[in-house]
């Protein structure tokens, strides 16, 4: 069974094999860090079609007799102030990934910080009185050099206040569908206990640190 440094502590706790024990799997991890990113994606730009864009219907000058080449209407996405041609529409980015491929990723990658020992638990009833120096002089013990999710459950919130000021340091809820990524990952045992029971977990983007 695979073992995680518990933070602040110089003894280890056990990781459940249901969660850190899958192969990697690199297709589905690729597939469900894009559908997450994709997700993400407001889709809201917009530009104006030549039949959009406030111009005179009017030609520009008669065909004959001035010289000039013909011209149409002012509004060509030739000219300056007229319509964009193929511009962005607003439009939505989703991906759908099927659930059993979203949860055999999100084991994929946690057993890659399993294997790696980038992986910490952190017992969260020892914030239950906020203290920022606490949680850093725990990190630096810890040798958390680089980005470092914090994943803690909804009601740890002295937990959440104690890390959430440290540079390079993110905390997300357990419940959350789409926690930021990081390269190095803190779990206390409630987050583990929701992550193993939940009904639907999109993958943590970035969870690899690519």
């Amino acid at each position: 069974m695979a073992k995680a440094a518990v933070l602040g502590k110089t003894t280890k706790a056990d990781l459940p094999k249901e969660l850190f024990a899958e192969p990697f799997h690199h297709s589905l991890v690729d597939e469900a860090a894009r559908a997450d990113l994709a997700s993400r994606r407001q889709g809201s730009a917009s530009t104006l079609t030549r039949g959009e864009v406030a111009m005179t219907g009017a030609k520009a000058w008669r065909q004959k007799g001035t010289g000039r080449a013909r011209v149409g209407a002012l509004s060509s996405p030739t000219r300056f102030g007229g319509g964009v041609a193929f511009g962005p529409k607003p439009r939505h980015y989703t991906v759908k990934v099927n659930r059993k491929a979203r949860r055999k990723a999100l084991r994929s990658a946690l057993s890659v910080h399993a294997e790696r020992e980038s992986i910490a638990m952190l017992d969260a009833s020892a914030f239950e009185t906020p203290s920022t120096k606490t949680a850093a002089e725990a990190l630096d013990k810890w040798g958390a050099k680089r980005s470092t999710l914090i994943v803690l459950a909804p009601e740890e919130g002295g937990a959440a206040k104690s890390f959430r000021n440290i540079p390079r340091v993110e905390v997300a809820e357990a419940t959350r569908h789409r926690p930021p990524g990081a390269q190095r990952l803190h779990l206390p045992n409630g987050a583990v206990l929701a992550w193993e029971g939940a009904a639907d977990l999109a993958l943590i983007d970035h969870l690899l640190g690519r």
